[in-house]
């Protein structure tokens, strides 16, 4: 699954692959968000840590868990 993340004040995004459900992702999210912590943190595919702080949170884009077609669709 990919996840998307907008900095504030940040003209890139921060984009990466994950194992994690999308489910868990927005859990760790708002619990971060709730309990008003400075960062949150996430694990991509290849094993790569990102700390992101929440106060610098624009937006987080989840995409979806289903897998990707190969090939041609008739």
């Amino acid at each position: 699954m990919e996840i998307r993340i907008g900095i504030a004040q940040t003209g890139r995004e921060l984009s990466f692959e994950t194992n994690e459900a999308a489910a868990d992702v927005k859990k760790s999210v708002a619990d971060a968000l709730d309990a008003a912590a400075t960062h949150v943190s996430f694990t991509d595919a290849k094993g790569n840590s990102y700390i992101v702080p929440t106060a610098g949170l624009a937006y987080i884009e989840i995409g979806t868990e289903e897998s990707r077609r190969i090939g041609f669709v008739a």
